[in-house]
């Protein structure tokens, strides 16, 4: 496997772009070194002990579920399911949405919950129906394992481990699992045969006919805005009786009134953080690149596979509870199977390599150090 998950090798396939080519599209773009916050800067040691975090459960209620437990690595670092795990006695409302790329967004979950990877990774380990855990737990913990303590002091300077410390440096670690070196990245860096003719024609639809660049473009493929184009609910809330609670807990937890907790059979989505009526229904556009790898699709997983995806544009999108506030974007394309069939081509050139790495070995608690007087 190519080292996609190196900032370094990022770094060098961004400074190595050489797009000279016309007739590439000029609203994409092959992928650059992902942006480094400046209250956060990347250390060798910071992204290993990020690492080491990531697939330690220590950071939950439970001690027993880690970033790594909805974000899997053999499932495109997400989970292959209509919705992600969720704490032990609940489960999740939403699908779990691929780690991969995330160094790229200015808007963490599916609603914008959080503007920065550290502050999803505070939201996940907290979240009520995801880590559960509390801060003062979760840092207690860290201080019972020798390879913390001195790791938070070499990095951080903490004579004893800070858990929002442990947060900066699993959202450093993150900012490593990037890919920039797709089949589509090289061709438009100006390999013409990166992609094969079924690919191009894909994304001369991608671009044209389809309108898929209208809401996903630039180099991430996504410009990180919100809509509602009719994807169905959920179809376990009509079976599930703890999937049934999970929903219920969100909308009371999320500020519904009373009649809208009563009455809503559907994700109100961006409503949530707005609480206006115009935004029910709405996501944030995800990115289209690793998605080979990250089925099923949409917030709530409703769509199998990638051709399913195009199917339902092609159809016009879907309905769901909120029609008022469906885009008018959203329109049937009129393509037919051999176009549908380019189409999947191409987004199929959004991905590259599977990203495996070996998972770190996870360091023990041990009984505190006697105090020495």
């Amino acid at each position: 496997m190519k080292r996609t998950t190196l900032i370094a090798a990022g770094v060098a396939l961004g400074l190595a772009s050489t797009v000279t080519a016309q007739d590439r599209p000029e609203n994409l773009a092959p992928l650059g070194p992902p942006p480094i916050p400046a209250d956060n800067p990347m250390t060798p040691e910071k992204i290993a002990l990020g690492e080491k975090l990531f697939f330690d459960p220590i950071l939950s209620g439970n001690y027993g579920i880690s970033c790594a437990s909805c974000h899997l690595p053999e499932a495109g670092w997400a989970v292959q399911d209509k919705i992600s795990f969720g704490y032990p006695g609940t489960t999740h409302w939403r699908n779990s949405q691929t780690i991969i790329n995330s160094a790229y967004y200015g808007k963490l979950f599916w609603a914008g919950a959080s503007k920065s990877l550290e502050g999803q990774a505070r939201s996940a380990a907290r979240g009520g129906v995801a880590g559960n855990g509390e801060d003062d737990m979760m840092e207690a913990r860290l201080a019972f394992v020798p390879e913390y303590r001195a790791a938070f002091k070499q990095v951080f300077g903490d004579d004893w481990p800070l858990v929002r410390n442990a947060y900066m440096a699993i959202a450093a670690y993150e900012r490593t699992l990037v890919q920039t070196d797709t089949p589509f990245d090289e061709y438009m860096r100006g390999d013409d045969d990166a992609l094969s003719a079924q690919q191009k024609r894909g994304l001369d639809l991608f671009t044209g006919k389809a309108s898929c660049a209208t809401c996903h473009n630039g180099a991430l493929l996504t410009n990180e805005a919100y809509y509602n184009i009719g994807v169905p609910p959920f179809d376990g809330w009509e079976t599930d009786p703890v999937a049934q609670i999970t929903f219920r807990f969100e909308l009371l937890a999320k500020g519904s009134t009373e009649k809208m907790y009563r009455s809503t059979k559907d994700d109100p989505g961006l409503y949530f953080r707005t609480k206006q009526t115009a935004d029910k229904g709405k996501f944030r556009v995800p990115s289209l690149r690793y998605t080979k790898y990250t089925y099923p699709y949409m917030h709530n997983g409703m769509l199998e596979t990638l051709r399913d995806v195009v199917v339902f544009y092609n159809e016009g999108g879907g309905t769901n509870e909120f029609a008022d506030t469906k885009s008018d974007l959203i329109q049937p394309l009129g393509l037919n199977d051999g176009e549908i069939d380019d189409l999947v081509a191409f987004l199929e050139s959004l991905s590259g390599d599977e990203i495996l790495p070996q998972q770190p070995e996870i360091p023990e608690m041990q009984p505190l150090p006697v105090a020495q007087n």
